[in-house]
């Protein structure tokens, strides 16, 4: 994926890009999903805990991705990113305090606290932006730094954590926070004596940065389960490490190949990391397969409507719950999606009911009504996963919907519209100016 200015003036007009994609299609053939987006994020960090070289191969071409590159170099380190493959030379990171424009732009970025806190002994760091789905504090996050004797505050939207000397700890995690997790485990690695994180999120991205880490020489034990424990080392070394295939984006294009009745295989995935979802395609009517290295779908005939509770994994994503949402409104019989992670996911809800859904948000849960056919109209992708939804909704639709805000879309897929065109689907990248009243409305 190139490098795109989503927002630009020419001649004192702003330029903005949207997807134009005429629904309908079935998409069929295969497509190879990229690198874990969530996974770079969290490997990317913890690969500057050393003063040497690392080299990480399949990290997706995405903005997230490339902004927190961006934040790292601001910092020092040296980072090269080609063709998937980077290589990160963090001899000269020197920085304790990271800048404030690139951290607003997504959450991920605060895993430099505990890069800084790790390395440095030292972190200033903004508070986080990203997308707008719910609370989700850092202040799990500084608790932990303060339970390895780190002096903690906030003031003037920063974080600042200062420690002499970092000391293993036993640390609740509350909520199985996979942020936390992370950010506490790139920390300890650096520690003086044992961490242990109990009620430790499990996900596929928190066992990554654990092998990562340990290849680096860090001593932890129990990813992927709910304690970990981490044996602070000295220093680290380099490494070379493959990122895992990204499990939302293989279970994005899966949804999207049932709700257009298509027949897709999704290649360089592990069907391990999105049983969940693979178990409600089957219960909705769908054929899976099941591969070392990729899942296949076919969609033919009606799909039966299903209900679905978020959880952390191995439970159903909430990342995957608004393009589910989207599958649903299209499915036959009446769905519950009850949403137990982010209170605030649901601002998808009101763009597909633009395009006809029948959807309605009761407390925790969207409640649908699954309807014959959905009908493209003009939407926008609110947030990342928002945006997966409406790229789902308009593929199935009839007619043509043109999507808005397709920055947030590019935080987490790299070259979406290649990939769907390689299935046949119609999705063209335009460029147009955007209506003063827009602009007004975005400042």
């Amino acid at each position: 994926m190139k490098k795109r200015a989503m927002h630009r003036r020419v001649d004192g007009e702003t330029k903005v890009e949207k997807l134009v994609i005429t629904g309908g299609r079935p998409l069929r053939g295969s497509v190879r999903v990229s690198g874990g987006k969530n996974s770079s994020l969290a490997t990317i960090t913890a690969a500057c805990l050393a003063r040497d070289v690392s080299v990480l191969e399949n990290v997706p071409h995405c903005r997230d991705v490339l902004v927190l590159k961006e934040i790292l170099e601001t910092l020092g380190a040296r980072i090269e990113l080609k063709h998937g493959r980077m290589k990160i030379d963090a001899r000269p990171l020197y920085a304790t305090s990271a800048p404030y424009d690139l951290c607003r732009r997504m959450r991920a970025s605060f895993y430099t606290a505990g890069l800084l806190l790790g390395r440095m002994r030292r972190a200033e760091v903004p508070l986080p932006g990203g997308c707008v789905i719910g609370a989700r504090p850092v202040d799990f996050h500084l608790r932990g730094f303060a339970a390895l004797g780190a002096d903690v505050t906030t003031e003037h939207g920063f974080v600042r954590a200062e420690a002499k000397r970092l000391v293993g700890t036993n640390f609740f995690v509350p909520r199985s926070s996979v942020g936390t997790t992370i950010n506490l485990m790139i920390a300890a690695s650096l520690a003086e004596g044992t961490t242990v994180l109990e009620n430790a999120a499990r996900e596929p991205e928190v066992v990554d940065t654990a092998v990562l880490l340990n290849l680096m020489g860090a001593h932890i034990k129990g990813a992927g389960t709910d304690a970990i424990s981490i044996d602070g080392v000295e220093e680290l070394h380099g490494a070379s490490y493959t990122i895992i295939p990204d499990r939302l984006e293989a279970g994005s294009y899966l949804i999207a190949a049932v709700a257009t009745g298509g027949d897709v295989l999704v290649e360089h995935t592990i069907p391990e990391h999105i049983g969940a979802l693979l178990t409600k395609f089957e219960e909705s009517g769908a054929a899976v397969e099941r591969d070392p290295d990729g899942v296949r779908v076919r969609a033919a005939g009606s799909l039966k409507a299903v209900d679905v509770d978020t959880a952390p994994y191995p439970g159903f994503a909430t990342d995957l719950h608004p393009p589910f949402a989207a599958l649903m409104s299209v499915a036959e019989g009446r769905s519950v999606i009850r949403e137990t992670v982010f209170e605030s996911r649901f601002g998808y809800v009101d763009e597909l009911k633009r395009m006809s859904a029948d959807i309605r948000v009761e407390g925790d849960a969207a409640v649908i009504n699954g309807i014959p056919k959905l009908t493209g109209a003009p939407v926008e992708a609110l947030d990342l996963r928002a945006g997966a939804a409406v790229v789902v909704a308009a593929l199935a639709a009839q007619g043509t919907s043109e999507i808005t805000a397709v920055e947030n879309i590019d935080r987490g897929y790299e070259d979406l519209e290649t990939k769907l065109t390689a299935l046949g689907a119609d999705v063209k990248r335009v460029e147009t100016t955007e209506p003063p009243q827009a602009q007004q409305r975005a400042g």
